[in-house]
This record gives structure tokens, C-alpha cells and sequence, in this order.
């Protein structure tokens, strides 16, 4: 078994519920193939930087699988054929990463720290 990385990008017009069911299918076709899912990191609806499919925005979700090459293969091939995923990227990893994500991460602290005084300019 190998670890792997999952991001995939679902359609904006898409609810967070068929979200859930698109990650919910994908989870399912790991399990049953003796694999599984260690986290599952929702980031929420993003601008794109450019568009994709005719979308500027996409609903991002973030995977950390344990799993062997058949179930990535079938994985990957589910997601190709469903028309709510955009585009995915899967990565072999090394080991399985530790807590969040660093997108999760510079969400709980704000987008943006507070700068402070800056003076006269």
C-alpha cells in the first residue's frame, strides 16, 4: 500500500451536499478496495486563477488515502467520468502528513494578521 495526496476541484454550481456525495463516493471505491481514507479536508468554494471548463470558481477538497494502485486507478477513473469534477491531481507521498493541511491552517488564523499601526507615510 502507498500513500497518496487527492485534490480535486468540483463544479461552483454544485451544493456542498453533492460535495459530501462526490467524496463520499470516492471513499467508498478505497474501502472497498482494502485501502483507506486518513483525512478528508473540505477548503470551501475558491476563485480560480484562470478558467477551467468555462468555471472561475471551483469547490476544492484535499484527500490523504493509504491505498494500493488498483483502487487509486479506479478512483481516478470515477472522477474522470463524473462531469461535477473539474480536475483532480493525485500524488504519491513519501508518508501519511500529520494534522491539518496549510491551507487549513492560514484559514483558522485569518486570512490576513493584523498589520497594525503603520505610520505616517
Amino acid at each position: 500500500m502507498a500513500f497518496y495526496e487527492c485534490v480535486y476541484m468540483a463544479r461552483p454550481d454544485v451544493s456542498t451536499t453533492q460535495v459530501e456525495a462526490i467524496t463520499e463516493q470516492i471513499t467508498n471505491i478505497i474501502t472497498e478496495r482494502g485501502g483507506s481514507v486518513h483525512s478528508t479536508e473540505y477548503w470551501g468554494l475558491k476563485s480560480l486563477a484562470y478558467r477551467v471548463k468555462k468555471n472561475r470558481k471551483a469547490h476544492y477538497v484535499l484527500m490523504n488515502i493509504d491505498c494500493n494502485n488498483d483502487a487509486k486507478a479506479e478512483m481516478e477513473r470515477t472522477m474522470s467520468l463524473n462531469e461535477d469534477v473539474l480536475r483532480m491531481l493525485t500524488l504519491r507521498l513519501e508518508e501519511m502528513p500529520e494534522g491539518q493541511s496549510i491551507q487549513m491552517r492560514a484559514k483558522a488564523r485569518g486570512d490576513r494578521p493584523d498589520r497594525g499601526d503603520r505610520g505616517d507615510r
